[in-house]
């Protein structure tokens, strides 16, 4: 247990509402609520826990508000400690006069994410588990909610957890080995132990692997829009948005710089990012700059919009653009759609065969008309997009999307790779054992299992206050 002061803090924002929650964690949580509860119940502190009590808060002889004080006792709480949670209307006045009481009655302001802070240092949950809480709060689309709650429950703790038993039994088994050195016994069968070893760099290279879906999810599937000047892609970004967010102009070339904005689309969190027009024969200093900012922010994106001019493109110019793109962008994990702009000034038969402008045979591309001026076949266009949101099925797997994670993975996938060289180079077995416990540092700072005031104060400092 943490055997910390009693800490206080707003649960919901300042702000009128019809209710707020003050929450009150630590040993004197009940005692300090109960000198301001006052009901014909008598005491608080008389009530059952995990019971919720209407009383009004008084303090000085002075009532602020009829309150429901709701009071959890240690364990069988969030933080682990005695907890109250008090729902008052939502005035910021009664708020405030609430924290000042409660205060001057013995309670400390709390933190940034101090309360979740108690729950891990209690152990009612890991460290995963603590930053999944701030990602929960923070998430913005469905995905994003899902992967949180995922991690939250468990997620790739359980993963974690045969790593790290796998890896525990290999370093016992060589460090007996090194307790009785000069009997010259061996207990790890060598063959195994690669074969093992093999098997953990697998599955840390696998859970690797996942990062940057899973980051996208987390953040937004970042959505190049692409093509060369003139062609709309300003005036797309403006429809997608519902807003003039990016400057519309006849002249060609008017986007120097990449714009970046985000939006929800059926629960699936997007990042359009408008790029500088593409174009080979430019003289201008500042729009070359703008033409290579445009090809790193395709190559860091899942999706590319490629879009043209259908009203005066032709087959062969289109296929060469999208060469042309092809040869300085790697296409192979991205999902490209091919949009023939302004379809409203095409000939009516054409309309209705966009095959006519581009054909392509690629699994990862779809091409379609659309007119951004008109908004026609924008509805297709997100279609699209969701198309390939849905069939990247992340939500059955195990995902990283923590920085902090893919970092600590990665330290140990290095470690576990040293492990095989040495052993593949018959290095002495006490440099082994040591590669092997620099995997299980790596993995214990995850979870928690090892982790120091610098890196807890730096996760938590990200939380809100009342949580």
């Amino acid at each position: 247990m943490f055997d910390g002061d009693t800490i206080v803090a707003a649960a919901t924002l300042s702000g009128h509402s019809a209710l707020g929650v003050i929450r009150l964690s630590g040993k004197a949580a009940i005692d300090i609520a109960d000198m301001a509860f006052r009901s014909r119940k008598g005491k608080l502190s008389d009530c059952q826990s995990n019971t919720a009590n209407y009383g009004f808060f008084k303090y000085n002889d002075q009532t602020i508000d009829e309150c429901i004080f709701t009071i959890f006792r240690s364990p069988a709480s969030y933080t682990g400690e005695d907890m109250v949670e008090i729902s008052h209307h939502g005035s910021p006045y009664i708020q405030q006069q609430i924290l000042l009481s409660l205060t001057a009655l013995g309670a400390r302001a709390a933190t940034e994410g101090e309360f979740t802070k108690r729950a891990f240092l209690n152990g009612k949950m890991n460290l995963s588990q603590a930053e999944a809480v701030a990602d929960l709060i923070s998430a913005e689309s469905r995905i994003a909610h899902d992967l949180a709650l995922k991690q939250l429950r468990g997620g790739y703790n359980d993963e974690l957890k045969t790593l790290r038993a796998d890896l525990l039994t290999l370093s016992s088994l060589l460090e007996l080995e090194l307790d009785f050195s000069e009997e010259d016994v061996t207990f790890a069968d060598r063959l195994q132990l690669r074969s093992s070893l093999l098997t953990i760099q697998q599955q840390i290279g696998g859970l690797l692997s996942t990062f940057a879906l899973g980051n996208a999810f987390k953040q937004g599937i970042a959505v190049a829009i692409a093509g060369k000047p003139n062609s709309g892609k300003s005036t797309l970004l403006n429809v997608l948005l519902n807003e003039n967010r990016a400057i519309v102009s006849e002249i060609a070339g008017t986007t120097r710089d990449t714009i970046e904005e985000s939006i929800n689309i059926d629960g699936f969190a997007f990042r359009f990012i408008d790029t500088a027009g593409l174009r080979q024969d430019s003289n201008n200093a500042i729009e070359q700059e703008g033409i290579e900012r445009s090809y790193k922010a395709i190559a860091k994106a899942q999706v590319v919009i490629y879009l043209f001019d259908a009203s005066t493109a032709t087959p062969e110019s289109v296929n060469a653009e999208i060469e042309a793109l092809k040869k300085n962008v790697d296409f192979n994990d991205k999902h490209l759609i091919i949009a023939g702009n302004k379809c409203d000034k095409l000939p009516c038969e054409n309309e209705v065969k966009p095959q006519r402008i581009i054909i392509s045979d690629a699994r990862n591309e779809t091409s379609f008309y659309i007119s951004a001026v008109r908004k026609q076949n924008i509805e297709v266009l997100k279609d699209s997009l969701l198309s390939f949101a849905r069939a990247t099925d992340i939500e059955n797997k195990i995902v990283i999307t923590n920085v902090r994670h893919y970092q600590a993975m990665q330290q140990a996938f290095q470690s576990v790779s040293a492990a095989l060289e040495a052993f593949d180079n018959k290095i002495a077995t006490d440099l082994v054992a040591a590669d092997i416990r620099h995997v299980l540092y790596h993995i214990g700072q995850i979870t928690g299992e090892i982790s120091n005031d610098e890196i807890l104060t730096n996760i938590f400092s990200h939380f809100c206050i009342g949580k």
